[in-house]
């Protein structure tokens, strides 16, 4: 049942106020003789700015709300302000597909990923990645220079870009998706059949927006595997807090003796796999 349906079941008047709906406040005790409640189109949540009466009108009403479909429309709400409010880049003139293998990547991998070469000032010697929004258009590109003294080794454009949980929109094991710090790590392991893993981009790029957006896409779990630094594991707490504040079943993944996502080998990801979800990979 949605919200409109539940208020025309209980005969309440209402009119639509942005993202919400106006109506007299639902509090027995409170006379109102102007909509002085807004109660959310998606969730239900409501509010009187007149009394301070506030809660959920399914609960209010004894009702049972059918959570898929809130989460569905709620990500479709985000879908469509993203949409309304992200320009979005093209591809630069002149770009390469990546068809290589570097770092024993197969380049239907990076082909997946839409990597590219571009011979530019910024981007020459570097593997680009565009990266995507909830709605599909490229926020950034994500550049990774082929050489390891270079520096910065990551090159973000545009700098001031706002980059989110990449991909946005998530694939899942049982559920459940792995949160990793780099692009590097997270491609590694997609490459080698963990396909369920998302990158943020760095330890504080990581807020309870973001990670709503994976619940309402019917995430239920995330296993975290970040650096086993002090720096990191912090962050890593820091993160499971805000899932679990939302509800969702968070593990800190440690792989030990300094070991990143990054850098395992087919065996290594395949144990991992074992080992999170009880199930053997076919690589």
């Amino acid at each position: 049942m949605r919200v409109d349906e539940l208020l025309q079941e209980k005969r309440i008047e209402y009119k639509v106020s942005g993202r919400d709906f106006l109506v007299k406040c639902l509090n027995p005790e409170h006379a109102d003789t102007h909509p002085s409640m807004r109660i959310d189109q998606v969730t239900g949540i409501f509010n009187c700015f007149a009394c301070g009466f506030r809660g959920n009108a399914f609960t209010h009403f004894g009702e049972a709300a059918n959570f898929l479909d809130i989460r569905r429309q709620k990500l479709k709400t985000v879908i469509q302000e993203t949409r309304s409010s992200s320009v979005g880049f093209k591809f630069p003139k002149g770009f390469i597909p990546y068809e290589g293998n570097w770092r024993q990547i197969k380049p239907e991998t990076y082909k997946h990923f839409e990597a590219f070469l571009h011979h530019d000032r910024s981007f020459n010697g570097r593997v680009v990645f565009p990266i995507r929004d909830i709605t599909g258009k490229v926020v950034a590109f994500n550049g990774r220079h082929m050489t390891m003294t270079e520096t910065p080794k990551y090159l973000i454009y545009p700098p001031q870009a706002v980059l989110p949980l990449y991909p946005s929109a998530v694939n899942s094991i049982k559920g459940r998706v792995i949160l990793v710090e780099g692009i590097f790590d997270l491609v590694n392991l997609f490459d080698k059949g963990l396909t369920n893993a998302i990158c943020c981009f760095g330890t504080r790029n990581v807020d309870k927006e973001k990670l709503s957006i994976l619940k309402m896409q019917n995430i239920v779990g995330l296993d975290i595997i970040f650096d086993g630094d002090e720096a990191g594991q912090t962050a890593a707490e820091d993160i499971k807090t805000m899932g679990e504040a939302l509800g969702m079943l968070v593990r800190n993944i440690d792989l030990g003796n300094g070991i990143d996502p990054g850098s395992l080998a087919q065996t290594q990801v395949n144990k991992l796999r074992e080992r999170l979800y009880h199930e053997s990979s076919t690589n």
